[in-house]
């Protein structure tokens, strides 16, 4: 009441300044200082759907989780969120908005192929630093190693990482080619660390081994918290993205964490990942800029299956999809259905989602949110959902996703259902193992006219074709086709990646 009394005293145009003072005060603490939020996306490597706890891992397969999932308990938990079957392809996605074929880089990327990102493609970076923000990558790029296609060519300021046409394992080569008597490589002349600033040619810092293996993703956690803290002390929005090795194989965990879990390496190299993001959430608390950062933290693809090596563990070095099958490779759910989570605290309600979200969508939601602009002389398959993520529409705006290896379209999804335009083998996490290998190093066979069809989740093992029961459901499937075709008259796609086909 004695306010009350004080505030019809005042004069009108104090009261006036007075309500702007109050709102402007309400408005800063609830949404930050900061025009344009800063964006700290964290990419991790082969994490299945069913390994982290909010996902319905972690404790349960003996390896927890705990920061990742409070991250998803503070945040957005997509749980259909949808990627490309392998690293390069995600990546590619990612970065440009488009699916993978679009640039060329709908396979794996391999260190001596010449499959490399186009030097015309207008990568998230580039946007994001056209619209003002400091940009970063610290860590695995893997879209080739030409140098037109290297990250500090393509809109980053700052690099620091394995060599951008290389993943994790890149390391093993020396070994194996003693190991076969086939190649003698010297330590000097193998895969090394490589830093560059953008425009600059890239500097080799020491040579990448399976000691470097082992702690490089400490490595670019300082890289990464000196990078914020500049940017902060700038007062300049920034992106860092954080591409980590964890879990991809050989999940070598560094020393803290060897033995953490209950499951072998596998487990280790995940807890050690969880740790990871902990240590990068600490970080934007101390600096006072949670509440002005969007973080991400997603998965680029489903885990590997038994094909991959156990490099003297005891355990198999895989992870787990769940419900779903398949794994890294593959072309079925398992392989690309991962996990995601979204904060951006005051402004994205925590929540779990089931709303279609692909990894391109990031393109267009990031621009819309950031002030950045989406490039409108070519095709772009990713869509804004900057709607679902401040909880504008809860339903999302995708109902569609294809799915392409190499130069062919082998899968798409509409809604819950699931088409199949070559007999895929099964997947390399499926019966039978290693004995059953599909995905990387698999093959397909062609069908006869018809497509097989599963619904997704009334059979997430995709065990009972339900083409002819079901028939209504290819008009919608294949209405997502043509619309993709009609995009190719006006913006051919490049030739595709392939390694079997001359």
């Amino acid at each position: 009441m004695k306010w009350r009394r004080l505030w019809w005293r005042m004069p009108k145009a104090v009261t006036i300044v007075a309500c702007l003072v109050a709102y402007s005060s309400v408005v800063g603490t609830a949404f930050g200082q900061q025009s344009k939020p800063n964006i700290l996306f964290i990419l991790a490597d082969n994490i299945g759907y069913g390994d982290v706890g909010a996902y319905g891992g972690g404790e349960l397969r003996g390896s927890a989780t705990p920061r990742i999932d409070q991250l998803a308990a503070e945040g957005l938990r997509l749980t259909q969120f949808l990627v490309e079957p392998s690293c390069t392809p995600s990546r590619a996605a990612l970065m440009t908005g488009r699916y993978s074929i679009r640039s060329g880089l709908s396979l794996v990327a391999v260190a001596g192929t010449p499959f490399s990102l186009p030097a015309n493609e207008i990568t998230m970076a580039e946007m994001l630093r056209d619209a003002g923000y400091a940009t970063a990558i610290f860590g695995k790029w893997h879209l080739g190693g030409q140098t037109y296609s290297q990250p500090q060519n393509q809109g980053f300021d700052e690099f620091y990482g394995i060599p951008p046409g290389d993943t994790w394992d890149a390391f093993g080569m020396i070994r194996q080619g003693h190991q076969t008597k086939s190649v003698d490589i010297p330590l000097d002349k193998g895969p090394h660390i490589v830093e560059a600033k953008r425009g600059e040619p890239l500097k080799l810092v020491k040579p990448y081994t399976e000691e470097v293996r082992r702690g490089i993703d400490w490595e670019l956690v300082d890289h990464g918290v000196d990078f914020m803290k500049r940017q902060t002390a700038a007062g300049k929005p920034f992106f860092l993205y954080l591409p980590i090795s964890r879990t991809h194989f050989p999940n070598l965990p560094s020393e803290r964490f060897e033995g953490a879990s209950r499951i072998g390496q596998f487990g280790d190299s995940l807890m050690e990942g969880d740790a990871i993001v902990g240590a990068m959430l600490d970080v934007l608390k101390e600096l006072g800029i949670e509440d002005d950062s969007i973080v991400v933290f997603a998965s680029d693809n489903g885990p590997d299956g038994p094909g991959a090596s156990r490099f003297g563990t005891d355990m198999p070095d895989m992870g787990t999809t769940g419900p779903y099958r398949g794994a890294l490779g593959d072309v079925s759910e398992g392989a690309i259905r991962t996990a995601a989570v979204i904060r951006w605290p005051q402004r994205i309600r925590p929540r779990s989602s089931y709303a279609m979200f692909s990894i391109m969508d990031f393109f267009p939601t990031f621009a819309e949110v950031a002030g950045g602009e989406v490039p409108d002389d070519r095709p772009i398959d990713g869509i804004d959902q900057s709607d679902l993520l401040l909880g504008e529409d809860d339903k999302g705006r995708r109902e569609q996703l294809l799915t392409f290896v190499g130069s062919d379209l082998v899968a798409v999804r509409w809604k819950q259902f699931r088409a199949y335009f070559s007999d895929v083998s099964p997947g390399r996490s499926g019966p039978g193992g290693a004995t059953l290998m599909g995905g990387i190093g698999s093959g397909a066979a062609p069908m006869n006219g018809y497509p097989k069809v599963f619904n997704i989740e009334s059979d997430p093992q995709e065990e009972h074709n339900i083409g002819e029961m079901y028939n209504w459901v290819l008009g919608p499937l294949l209405n997502a086709v043509g619309e993709y075709k009609a995009t190719l008259v006006r913006s051919p796609n490049p030739p595709a990646a392939n390694m079997t086909k001359f």
